[in-house]
């Protein structure tokens, strides 16, 4: 079977779909993953064909706009209206965006398309080429249900009604790219417009497209009310390679002390990383742990740091998670995923979208303490849940067995059968 995967975004929303694309390989699938161009060298590494789409989306997301909308992350109407800020070259991105993945769709000549939502171009590409289409999401953010509010929108306790009206409005948002997908539908697929009543998980004719979703029903359960076309697999983690080693003087620091604590925040820094560095070194020294940081968001001199603390670039999650006392980060769901699995005691500062729901996920499952938002956090606050979390017999106590139950589940063995079943 040829399978077309199409992402974008930073690294948490490309590498599950990799370790997907590469378990889809191993099953005998010929496997094509069509993301920004950044990629491209992650993607042929790991055995997977590389479909070009240009890499403006990650541009955009290092902009100067769009780290204000990472810093407006803390409340919904903050966030809406740095959305609305970016809509006018968002549409732009998107509208090449749509012609890069169909370019490459139709190199690839795909059986089946697994598509995030983020890329628009997913079940139009499908439906012009009469194959199957698969949404493939990392959190609960897009079927429908009474049980809890959409990801991103203010919990008010209201109800079943409440929630639900919340999806509707999350669905009527992508039609604010009405005109872009209508006119690739029409000038470049050849193919009629898409209904306004149609929603994002609908095809043309209003039916429901399946929507695998890539966590552990133990992090987050399966609502009850959700339809039979929505699945939670498991996990997609890609492990490191069998040749890979850690460097040497990581290794040394690691050996010299207690187990550290890692800080990363990903891509996530807003328009002050330095004074983000900053919070996070006096932290680690309030608390009297020795730290691991990860420098994705900059501000960090190496040469200036105390001999506590040890700067790193990118280190596999799977190795290094498991020597750590705790992780601090920002709460993606790769990042959330890797430290869970790991059983390490979790803090979560998030900045927006998901991140805030996987930080509260953490807390209510005991295996965390209570997020802190990132324009909340200061070096007293993280320091303080830095200490809970290494001193706390019963939140290490839940993690660990939370750990060991991830450690069992195949999310991508689970993802394959259903993607096989649709073929």
């Amino acid at each position: 079977m040829n399978i077309f995967i199409l992402t974008a975004g930073s690294r948490g929303d490309v590498q599950p779909y990799v370790a997907l694309g590469q378990g889809l390989r191993e099953a005998g699938h010929l496997v094509t993953v069509c993301t920004c161009s950044s990629f491209e060298s992650f993607i042929t590494d790991h055995g997977l064909n590389y479909g070009y789409m240009n890499n403006d989306f990650i541009k955009l997301v290092d902009s100067e706009a769009g780290r204000e909308m990472m810093e407006s992350g803390g409340t919904f109407f903050g966030l809406i209206g740095a959305m609305l800020k970016l809509l006018k070259v968002a549409k732009v991105i998107n509208k090449q965006m749509l012609r890069d993945a169909w370019n490459s769709a139709q190199a690839a000549k795909p059986d089946i398309i697994i598509f995030h939502p983020k890329v628009l171009a997913g079940s139009h590409i499908a439906e012009k080429l009469g194959i199957p289409a698969i949404m493939a999401v990392l959190a609960p953010a897009i079927v429908p249900t009474s049980d809890s509010v959409a990801i991103g929108f203010p919990n008010l306790k209201l109800g079943g009604w409440y929630n639900k009206l919340s999806y509707k409005v999350l669905h009527w948002g992508y039609h604010n790219y009405d005109d872009i997908v209508n006119e690739f539908r029409q000038d470049v697929l050849g193919i009629s417009k898409f209904p306004k009543s149609t929603s994002p998980i609908e095809t043309v004719n209003g039916k429901p497209i399946p929507v695998l979703h890539g966590y552990s029903g133990l992090i987050s359960p399966r609502p009850k009310d959700w339809s039979n076309t929505a699945y939670i697999t498991g996990y997609w983690f890609l492990d490191r390679k069998d040749d890979w080693r850690p460097p040497a003087e990581l290794v040394d620091f690691l050996e010299a002390g207690e187990q550290p604590v890692y800080v990363g925040f990903g891509s996530m820094a807003g328009r002050n990383p330095k004074k983000m560095a900053n919070i996070v070194i006096n932290a680690l020294e309030k608390a009297g742990v020795r730290g691991i940081i990860a420098t994705g968001w900059g501000g960090v001199d190496a040469r200036i740091l105390p001999k506590t603390i040890f700067k790193i670039d990118k280190i596999p999650h799977s190795w290094l998670f498991p020597q750590m006392s705790a992780v601090v980060h920002h709460g993606g769901a790769g990042t959330t995923a890797a430290g869970l699995r790991a059983g390490c005691p979790t803090i979560v500062c998030p900045f927006l979208v998901d991140q805030p729901y996987w930080g509260e996920r953490v807390y209510t499952l005991g295996v965390g303490s209570k997020p802190i938002p990132q324009n909340k956090l200061t070096a007293t606050k993280l320091a303080k849940a830095i200490r809970e979390v290494i001193t706390n017999q019963i939140i290490r106590q839940n993690t660990e067995t939370l750990g060991e139950k991830i450690r069992k589940e195949d999310g991508i063995a689970n993802a394959i059968a259903i993607i096989e079943s649709f073929i």
